[in-house]
């Protein structure tokens, strides 16, 4: 079918909209209708050198939509469904098994190649040349897309639909790394370096599970002064003077749980400097350099890990999310700035500025 989307053909160019053919859900796929679709950070990887298959390129991967066609075999999913989209798995690995599918030893080559496991894309420009279309299992900056139907999570009809799109990745990613992989508890300090959307995911997060120290670090005001809102109880600019001893203070002695969410490998170490002995650093950025640390800032019992996708199962955390969401709990919307698809760049520029949090791209009804 003749869909649009919008298309990368150049690492440094802009994204143009063009009328594109996509094949017809196989075997365990279903067809979405487009309705909103996030622009996440990491959405600028393809325009990075040995990142992925190179262009011409549909990024998104943050869709959310409506299932107009079932592909054979599929049981789980029924047209008309509304649905959030998240990433690819292959659910036979031993971490898939054990219910950690953001660790699949197949992750990278789903998600980010941009091509199905078997090299092939579903997308095919005016020219019939291959378009690589299978971002993170979905390639939703467009207004229909292709994907398996164990990647999308059914949601209540009731729910704005054009703004939930962020939960399959940005907003998961923070509140996971909260709720599933540091397992925050009541009383406890948590530090975010980077409040952008999942640095305020994880801040929201934060005050659900009941901590009670939970501190925003940032370069950008406006962000700060949005993290107080949605729960940060200290917020401080990146740079502050003696910031690690502030922080020591506030948390008597150190936070047991920080998160960076920038990738900084110098913001990493002052991530890992704030914690007590025992404390845990997630780190959830992409990594912007080599990281190196010292022995003696592991050697009292503080641990360094790495975080994907918040290492939850996107069927079991967005569902939770949303629940705390409709209680008004976990506002996510309030992070979210929307464009319409033809706006693609404008939005990717505002965001990269830091005029807002979250963009999500519109299509046209």
């Amino acid at each position: 079918m003749k869909i649009t989307a919008a298309v990368l053909r150049s690492p440094d160019g802009l994204h143009h909209l063009e009328e594109v053919d996509l094949a017809p859900p196989g075997a365990g796929e279903v067809l979405v209708r487009i309705v909103g679709t996030g622009l996440c950070h990491s959405d600028l990887l393809p325009r990075v050198p040995g990142i992925t298959a190179g262009v011409p390129f549909i990024v998104g991967h943050e869709g959310a939509g409506i299932v107009e066609e079932l592909g054979p075999g599929v049981s789980d999913l029924n047209v008309g469904d509304h649905v959030i989209l998240s990433f690819d798995h292959c659910r036979q690995c031993q971490n898939c098994l054990s219910g950690a599918p953001a660790y699949c030893t197949t992750f990278t080559e789903r998600n980010l190649s941009g091509l199905s496991t078997d090299g092939t894309s579903p997308v095919r420009d005016s020219d019939q040349r291959s378009v690589k279309a299978r971002w993170f299992g979905q390639s939703s900056a467009a207004t229909y897309t292709v994907v398996d139907s164990r990647n999308a999570i059914p949601v209540h009809a009731d729910l704005p639909l054009e703004v939930l799109g962020p939960l399959g990745c940005g907003i998961q990613t923070g509140a996971g790394a909260v709720f599933e992989a540091l397992k925050v508890s009541p009383g406890t300090s948590v530090v975010v370096f980077g409040t952008g959307a999942v640095g305020l995911s994880s801040i929201m997060a934060s005050a659900v599970a009941g901590a009670t120290t939970i501190i925003g670090v940032d370069t950008n005001p406006s962000r700060l002064e949005l993290a107080k809102e949605l729960g940060a109880t200290h917020v401080f600019e990146a740079g502050t003077s003696e910031l690690t001893s502030l922080i020591t203070g506030i948390t008597d002695g150190g936070a047991q749980c920080s998160l960076d969410t920038t990738g900084i490998p110098e913001v990493i170490g002052s991530a890992i400097e704030i914690l007590r002995s025992t404390g845990t650093c997630g780190l959830l950025g992409v990594q912007r350099g080599d990281l190196s640390i010292s022995p003696s800032a592991l050697a009292s019992g503080r641990t360094v890990t790495g975080i994907r996708m918040g290492s939850g199962v996107p069927r079991v955390l967005v569902p939770r999310l949303l629940r705390l969401y409709r209680q008004g709990r976990f506002p996510f919307d309030r992070l979210v700035t929307t464009f319409p698809l033809e706006e693609i760049n404008e939005a990717e520029q505002a965001a990269l500025r830091g005029e807002i949090v979250k963009p999500v791209l519109l299509t046209a009804p």
